[in-house]
């Protein structure tokens, strides 16, 4: 064997050993993916603890950052949706900022009841999100340049409206969805519904994939994730009703991650968005019709907006016209964070609801230390083009 030979398979084995390699952090990843981001939360709130010398896991803290999360984690409910369909839209922040403004109005100026203004502001953002959605799929624009033009649009709506003052006060049926709490027995109620819903799910699932001769995990493997979890929920009750209780916009987080979690799991719908995300062509000749699909997907994200908008106008017991600025970064980061890739075709919502656990935690971790806005501002777009060369690395890797 000559040296240029044998070089050369000195070579291709190294090649194919970091090749090799790479699959298998990649599967590693893949398959632990939620973990990984548990650990990366944990390990955010013990530095965050450290320096702080534990007042940010305080029980009243920690109630407060989850109230914050709740309103990016309804935009990522949203987002990652219409991400796994391929598409972007830029303009969710200000259009919850425009909604909230507009729930504030009929509250306060128009002296409408809570059950009249809730739905109206509603049914608004699914209108909007239509028009959106009819921009991108019938008339062709793409959806970035739909997204950038709304959040132009719709803030500048918002500040006509407002006459760029705050809409206050809102009444106290209206704050009490952004400011009250659930009582500590209907939350432990919840907490052991919950509970139980998690293990039968497990049970049905490991009946399903024997019935359909499947591979079945290990029962312990079952048995450990559904003991985790439930100490999880254990821990997160009993903080929560050391303060006050579970907060109200958490409880309706977690109903809208529950909702649009069955939707991608267990519907046509669902399956229909990874479709379009993973092969536009190819779905759109299989017979699905692709444009109403992606329709009804920025009508979803309007709807989260307008829940978005009500639940931060409720939270602030006022409507402003600079909320929501800047709130698509932080739903496109945490769907990125959570494992959606920039691809489309792939994610989770309850990845993306781990997303926004970070990105509310960073939030709340700096603003305790007094970091800089411009800090935070770094810090945040870094986390942002990370997640996305990470989901990059991860394509090439498959590739």
């Amino acid at each position: 064997m000559t040296p240029d030979v044998t070089s050369q398979s000195v070579r291709d084995d190294a090649e194919h050993g970091g090749s090799s390699f790479g699959m298998r952090f990649q599967q590693l990843f893949a398959r632990y993916k939620i973990l990984a981001l548990l650990l990366a939360v944990a390990a955010i709130w013990a530095f965050f603890s450290a320096l702080t010398h534990g007042a940010f896991i305080t029980p009243r803290n920690v109630s407060n950052l989850l109230r914050q999360m709740s309103i990016t984690g309804m935009l990522a409910c949203g987002m990652v949706f219409v991400i796994i369909a391929g598409e972007i839209d830029l303009s969710v922040g200000s259009l919850l900022g425009l909604l909230g403004g507009v729930a504030a109005i009929l509250d306060v100026n128009r002296g409408w009841p809570i059950v009249a203004t809730v739905p109206v502001v509603l049914a608004l953002g699914v209108l909007v999100g239509l028009l959106n959605g009819w921009w991108s799929t019938y008339r062709r624009v793409p959806s970035f340049i739909v997204g950038l033009g709304g959040m132009l649009a719709y803030r500048g709506v918002l500040l006509g409206i407002t006459g760029g003052s705050t809409i206050a006060p809102v009444s106290d049926h209206f704050v009490f969805i952004g400011q009250g709490y659930l009582p500590r027995l209907a939350g432990d109620a919840l907490a052991l519904v919950l509970f139980a819903l998690l293990a039968l799910l497990t049970v049905r699932q490991r009946a399903n994939r024997r019935r359909y001769q499947l591979p079945v995990a290990p029962l312990w493997q079952d048995g450990v994730k559904i003991v985790g979890a439930g100490a999880l929920v254990l821990a997160f009750v009993v903080m929560l009703d050391s303060y006050g209780g579970i907060p109200v916009p958490v409880l309706l987080l977690l109903a809208l991650v529950g909702i649009f979690t069955w939707i991608a799991t267990q519907t046509v719908f669902g399956r229909r968005i990874y479709a379009v995300g993973s092969n536009l062509e190819a779905t759109r000749l299989s017979g699905v019709n692709t444009n109403r699909v992606k329709l009804a997907i920025f009508a979803l994200m309007g709807l989260m907006c307008a829940f978005g908008g009500i639940v931060n106008s409720a939270r602030l017991a006022a409507g402003s016209p600079s909320a929501g600025t800047m709130g698509e970064l932080d739903a496109i980061a945490a769907c990125f964070i959570g494992g959606t890739s920039m691809r489309g075709g792939s994610g989770t919502v309850y990845g993306a609801l781990i997303g926004a656990l970070v990105m509310a935690s960073l939030d709340n971790g700096m603003s305790m230390l007094d970091v800089d806005a411009y800090w935070q501002m770094i810090v945040k777009g870094g986390i942002l083009v990370l997640a996305v060369w990470i989901d990059v690395v991860s394509g090439s890797n498959r590739r």
